[in-house]
């Protein structure tokens, strides 16, 4: 287990149920998920472009990061349905609480 979950499991939440007169510990808020995403708009003309930054935010959040999709057309932007547009991670659990420890 992380540094992070551990302290927050053990003096964070007992503070917290102190401090803000919680009755039931499921008042307590908590992190669930992180989500880290890079919308890249050059990506439109060149597809190395958003390789480079799906392994620049790999290397950032330490697990792989999947492309995203445009769900519709705009024709303003020259974008069409389906069309990567960018990358995103999605972080839980002890990856979670070991990337909030780094920052």
């Amino acid at each position: 287990m992380s540094r992070l979950s551990e302290d927050y499991k053990n003096t964070i939440k007992n503070k917290m149920m102190e401090k803000f007169h919680y009755r039931n510990m499921y008042q307590i808020p908590k992190i669930y998920k992180i989500v880290l995403n890079m919308g890249i708009g050059e990506a439109k003309e060149d597809e190395k472009i958003l390789d480079k930054a799906q392994e620049e935010l790999a290397l950032i959040s330490g697990q792989r990061a999947v492309k995203t999709r445009a769900k519709k057309a705009i024709a303003n932007f020259k974008i069409r349905e389906g069309m990567s547009l960018g990358v995103s991670v999605t972080l839980r659990n002890k990856i979670m609480y070991e990337f909030l420890d780094r920052l």
